[in-house]
């Protein structure tokens, strides 16, 4: 397990060497507070374990799409997988190349696929036979040629939560793989189409790395099966999904390890292999930081009223999903509290934990909600006309804020009376 940026000095959290009351103090809160030289250590660690086999690391946008992090992970040479057109337009303003992008989804609109073809990227991951024949008609009318995977359905159980697991045959992803090799037979047909890659991405948030290899194995042996028709497979895009511990309790699977894994089984076999990374990358590198506002007491029952709420981080109320929280002045001596933290916003789903064991903590006080960089900051909203976070970069004993805290102006920037 790579070292969590995120340490106790002198009782105080830090971010690398960055005291998070400081950066509290100059952005306010709540906010995203994440580190840079934690996600380019999970980047590189993906991109060293593939040694000499050729291969692409591809950052899945959707986990977090701060142009700051985006920029820094083109400098350090990642691909990028997409899945709209507003995230392309996103990846390209960051300054990657168009030729390093690959755009994945399961609905992709007309528009955003031209927009795709006339910037020149990499190729589409396809999950039906209409989309390619409107892959192809495009491609057609601009005079250009599009690479495409169809997107394989392995039929392999991700074992994770049902609402991120893709992989199976009632998801509405992907194609079966038992019926994908007659649509390669019969996409031949179109002309502006390049059949060079399979792809597949079985789920998220996979602890156990078994399913991953298993999806791997089937799609190795379906490469060889289209190759012995004639359909020349070089790219194999094995998606992401590899997970993290979001409690002390869990251990989530090496990067390296898991690599080399995989690596080893592809190795001799004259394919790149592509891997789309999101969370794994930076998930462990974020925390949210929020102040405590009130203690409340309903009977028994104890409340922890924080000014960060459910638009600001809401996997808690979608997934109960589970976020350790974090007092950012460490104190011993005032013990602990079993209560539910919870926001400003007008829902009783508004929580960040529930009947939690944690540092009794007054208002005033700042705590870190942990393991925040991935589906935090991109899955925000403005529900109950709340202004969206902003957003922290931290190296080294630095930080500066790479998205400003939204104003009540903006709030109504896009309406009219």
């Amino acid at each position: 397990m790579l070292e969590t940026p995120f340490t106790y000095r002198d009782n105080i959290y830090h971010v690398e060497d960055a005291p998070l009351d400081d950066i509290a103090k100059k952005a306010g809160t709540p906010c995203y507070v994440y580190s840079a030289n934690a996600i380019l250590s999970r980047y590189k660690a993906y991109d060293r374990a593939f040694g000499n086999l050729p291969h692409r690391v591809c950052y899945a946008v959707k986990a977090n799409h701060n142009l700051a992090i985006l920029s820094m992970l083109a400098r350090a040479g990642a691909g990028f997988d997409i899945v709209s057109g507003g995230e392309l337009y996103k990846v390209l303003r960051a300054g990657a190349g168009p030729a390093n992008v690959v755009f994945s989804g399961v609905g992709k609109t007309a528009a955003e696929v031209e927009y795709a073809l006339e910037q020149g990227i990499h190729s589409f991951n396809c999950e039906s036979e209409a989309e390619l024949a409107l892959i192809d008609a495009l491609a057609g009318r601009l005079g250009k040629k599009a690479r495409i995977a169809l997107r394989v359905n392995p039929d392999v159980d991700a074992e994770t939560h049902p609402y991120i697991s893709t992989g199976l045959k009632e998801h509405k992803f992907g194609i079966d793989i038992q019926e994908v090799e007659e649509i390669y037979q019969r996409a031949r047909w179109h002309s502006n189409l390049i059949l060079d890659s399979v792809s597949c991405h079985i789920g998220s948030q996979l602890l156990n790395p078994e399913p991953l290899v298993a999806a791997l194995d089937r799609m190795l042996s379906l490469i060889g099966r289209l190759r012995a028709k004639g359909i020349a497979i070089e790219y194999l895009d094995l998606g992401g999904g590899l997970g993290v511990p979001y409690r002390p309790t869990e251990n989530a699977p090496s990067i390296a390890d898991y690599i080399t894994r995989i690596r080893n089984k592809v190795e001799g076999r004259n394919v790149t292999l592509m891997v789309e990374p999101g969370r794994s990358l930076v998930a462990e590198a974020g925390i949210l930081l929020s102040r405590v506002l009130y203690r409340k007491k309903n009977g028994n029952k104890e409340f922890i009223i924080v000014d960060a709420a459910m638009n600001d981080l809401i996997r808690p109320a979608l997934y109960r999903a589970h976020h350790e929280i974090l007092p950012v002045k460490r104190d011993p001596s005032r013990g602990t509290v079993t209560a539910d933290v919870v926001g400003p916003v007008c829902e009783s789903g508004d929580f960040l934990a529930k009947d939690r064991e944690i540092a009794n903590v007054f208002p005033g006080d700042l705590v870190a909600i942990c393991t925040a960089g991935a589906y935090g900051a991109v899955l925000s909203s403005n529900y109950n006309a709340r202004t969206r976070a902003a957003e922290v970069m931290a190296a080294g004993n630095g930080f500066r804020i790479v998205r400003r805290r939204e104003s009540y102006e903006d709030l109504v920037r896009l309406e009219k009376v």
